[in-house]
């Protein structure tokens, strides 16, 4: 039985007492987890399995594989406390869903262009389209609209489309439903001010980058 996915029932919580319910190796995995790994372009979270570092986070199917170093000795069964850098994951959740109100605004009013690319890190998010021209020309209508996204501290209710298969979802209402399995913050004031900048990646490629104004 696959990983229980703690970090979409709670994603602000930040430690869990689990067991290890598989080794092989320098590879376990867990019963229960908050550790996201790499999905849907989002990065994976760092932490630590019982004071040892996560040294990759891999998703196969509905289970999550965690590396550690070879000497870690654990066994199945071991009770584990595991535990998530804060800092990071809550960067990584307020530029996840500032890329994800970027895409959306861009497909309502735009017609919705080719998305061909995205990555969200800690450092900076971004979106890639196939665009005809300069997407630079759209930032000052985007910077109004998301400004008033953001200070309206919209409710974002994240939830399963289907359990079984574990697909997830987004909402805002009055602006968008969204399929997507990340970890997301709860409102959109949450983000706060963000700066865009343009980037051409190749011969009808634009790309938005979305940073936060903390962030250098």
């Amino acid at each position: 039985m696959a990983c229980v996915k703690k970090f979409w029932e709670d994603p602000y919580l930040e430690q869990l007492e689990t067991t290890v319910t598989s080794v092989q190796d320098d590879i376990i995995t867990l019963k229960e987890t908050i550790l996201f790994a790499f999905s849907g372009g989002q990065q994976s979270d760092s932490g630590t399995i019982n004071g040892l570092e996560v040294l990759e986070a891999r998703k196969e199917d509905k289970e999550i594989y965690y590396k550690l170093a070879k000497d870690h000795g654990l066994k199945v069964g071991d009770l584990v406390h595991t535990e998530i850098d804060w800092d990071k994951r809550y960067k990584l959740m307020k530029l996840h869903f500032a890329a994800e109100l970027v895409l959306e605004w861009v497909y309502q009013n735009y017609n919705h262009p080719e998305k061909i690319g995205a990555n969200i890190s800690e450092d900076k998010a971004r979106v890639d389209f196939y665009w005809d021209g300069n997407i630079n020309s759209v930032f000052p209508e985007l910077n109004r609209a998301f400004a008033q996204l953001v200070e309206a501290n919209l409710e974002i209710e994240s939830n399963f489309s289907d359990v079984q298969n574990e697909v997830r979802y987004w909402r805002i209402d009055g602006f968008a439903k969204v399929p997507c399995g990340g970890t997301h913050i709860k409102r959109t004031g949450e983000i706060g001010a963000v700066r865009f900048k343009r980037s051409n990646t190749g011969k009808g490629k634009e790309r938005i980058e979305i940073l936060l104004k903390t962030q250098n």
